[in-house]
């Protein structure tokens, strides 16, 4: 199974893609801001160039995991020791491979994977986060909903052309 590095790196990128778009102020933007209790002015105050050049290294930290999670034969491939081990593997593994190593690596099946990555865990860790910290539901929303979309591109991405 060949990864495609380029796949990986371009599905970090989403995660830029979707922000700029989920938190612009005619979507999600002005929503979340007053939730935040911050200004326009207060957002230019940072420094962009670490915040996005971080966020794009925490995204390529997301795409690792999300690879183990949409691409079902990365646990075939850990069972035999990872990358390096499989030219010692035995025969049985290469038939495995022969017979089931493009099954469900479509767009379609990552996205649902990474569907369910964003339901089941980005979701509830928001939520964990946000009600020890008293932000509303509407604040929780905004965030697990752009996780949710942001992750089911992110896995149709990886798991469809990675």
């Amino acid at each position: 199974m060949e990864i495609n590095p380029i796949a990986l790196l371009l599905a970090a990128i989403i995660t830029l893609v979707v922000g700029f778009i989920w938190y612009h102020p005619s979507v999600f933007g002005t929503i979340w801001m007053k939730e935040n209790n911050l200004t326009q002015e207060e957002l230019k105050t940072g420094n962009m160039l670490k915040i996005f050049g971080l966020t794009y290294v925490f995204s390529l930290m997301i795409t690792m995991t999300l690879m183990s999670l949409t691409i079902h034969q990365s646990g075939a491939i850990g069972m035999v020791g990872g990358p390096p081990l499989i030219e010692k593997a035995q025969p049985s593994f290469r038939a495995f491979m022969a017979d089931y190593g493009t099954a469900y690596r479509t767009f379609k099946h990552g996205a649902l994977h990474g569907f369910m990555s964003g339901l089941f865990f980005a979701f509830p860790v928001i939520g964990i986060n946000s009600l020890f910290e008293r932000k509303s539901w509407k604040y929780i929303f905004i965030h697990a909903g752009f996780w949710i979309v942001t992750l089911t591109l992110m896995g149709g991405i990886i798991c469809g052309f990675a």
